[in-house]
């Protein structure tokens, strides 16, 4: 392929998607996109404007750092990590959880994973064994797409419910209507969400335990953006507001919390997984008879994450220990650091809007969404698979929303590398550009 300048012609797009066997640009994965734009970047000899992956666009907590450096100068690298946790970082984030969310979760019923990814799947994967004629997992949608991937992997029954349409008081009737066929053995969604950045409100969350309660479903709750909603001050230690969590209005549920995003640890891959005594209790015949242990505690632990890792790595532990720690101590206030993402949300979307885009999912009950990690646009009649491309053509990479769930046609923007004044300039040259290529019909 010859090198050319931006925009590239439509036949020079597809011709890069064929290149990578990408039939279907709607349903590609974010690492796929991410292909598809480094090739771009090869071809036209300029930087593609990264919007699609969402590596975190902070320095990494030094507390973190340096705890792990620590741990391994005392030469932990060469013992084996116990599979159930490091009792020090069971017992952080059960302080943590206190402290920022007020929910009570023994340390015994959180559980270390190699990220929020491995968390989610052995989740997954057990939530599909536990009953027989249960192994439906609702998605609360639009969601990450990665999730879906991984209930595909798994052959598990996905069920979509687009929250668009169903916000408030609507998500009552539609969870009734789908949770009352009796197939559903979990529910899943993020908050504040990827990629729309909307937020469960506290009727919402009401709903959902209550409905959870009612149908004996599982809720999985992910806060992989933890206290991110800046229009609320939150991460106060021991302080209200407390971040908004579900576990207020059942005992059905299991917390996804990783160091990621709220602490910009993602390169280590650390998380941990926080069930309700409830949950991590409760006895299964086939846990009995499959991994020899009945109860959901013991099958996630001794059966799904031995077989995955056999552990999360020992130095990764002791960081997160230690962030937990100085976050609880107020030494760490991951929710202020991580407000810069809420800055270059509100310049991103100044500059879309001003070139005719409109966000697709843009309120929380009647309150407009915040400024943080995400946002999902819409140009004109574009479907989002057109829309993808068209920006891909002028060097701007993007996802489309089809494949988060969602059933509106958009992309989703993320915010994270935005980093300087360059950046900004660049999307906004391009972006006219693009304007001035796909005039909005009058």
């Amino acid at each position: 392929m010859n090198v050319s300048t931006l925009p590239l012609s439509q036949e020079q797009l597809e011709e890069v998607l064929g290149r990578l066997n990408i039939t279907d640009v709607d349903n590609a994965t974010i690492r796929q996109i991410v292909a598809v734009s480094n090739m771009v970047e090869g071809l036209s000899g300029e930087p593609v404007i990264h919007l699609e992956l969402g590596n975190p666009g902070l320095p990494a907590c030094e507390v973190g750092v340096r705890a792990e450096i620590e741990a391994l100068r005392k030469g932990i690298a060469n013992t084996y990590p116990n599979i159930s946790g490091m009792p020090e970082l069971k017992a952080a984030a059960e302080a943590f959880l206190h402290s920022f969310m007020n929910v009570n979760i023994p340390a015994r019923c959180i559980v270390p994973t190699v990220g929020s990814m491995q968390g989610c799947f052995a989740t997954l994967m057990l939530m599909g064994q536990r009953e027989p004629g249960k192994r439906g997992i609702l998605f609360m949608d639009p969601g990450f797409p990665a999730q879906h991937n991984q209930a595909f992997v798994l052959g598990l029954e996905q069920v979509s419910m687009d929250i668009y349409a169903y916000r408030g008081a609507a998500m009552e009737a539609e969870l009734e209507r789908i949770l009352s066929k009796g197939n559903i053995s979990a529910m899943i969604y993020s908050t504040p969400n990827n990629p729309a950045w909307t937020n469960m409100t506290e009727q919402e969350l009401e709903i959902i335990g209550r409905m959870a309660t009612k149908y004996d479903v599982t809720v999985i709750e992910d806060h992989a953006y933890m206290g991110m909603d800046f229009r609320k001050r939150y991460g106060m230690p021991g302080v209200a507001p407390f971040i908004p969590t579900v576990a207020r209005y059942t005992d059905n549920y299991i917390l996804l919390l990783s160091a990621s995003k709220i602490f910009s640890y993602a390169g280590q891959r650390v998380a941990v997984v926080a069930m309700s005594p409830a949950v991590a209790d409760r006895k299964y015949d086939f846990f009995r008879d499959f991994y020899g242990v009945p109860s959901f505690l013991d099958a996630f632990t001794f059966g799904a994450l031995y077989a995955l890792s056999s552990g999360v790595t020992h130095s990764a532990q002791y960081a997160l220990a230690a962030m937990f720690r100085a976050a609880v101590e107020g030494s760490l206030d991951f929710v202020n650091d991580c407000s810069e993402y809420g800055r270059r949300a509100a310049i991103a979307k100044d500059i879309f809007l001003r070139n005719g885009f409109n966000i697709l999912y843009s309120h929380d009950g009647r309150e407009p969404i915040g400024d943080g990690f995400f946002f999902t646009l819409a140009y004109g009649g574009m479907t989002g698979a057109e829309l993808q491309k068209e920006l891909m053509r002028h060097g701007i990479s993007a996802i489309s929303l089809k494949s988060t769930g969602s059933r509106q046609q958009g992309v989703r923007v993320c915010v994270p590398l935005l980093t300087d004044q360059v950046q900004f300039d660049r999307l906004e040259k391009r972006l006219d550009q693009f304007r001035a290529n796909n005039p909005l019909k009058s």
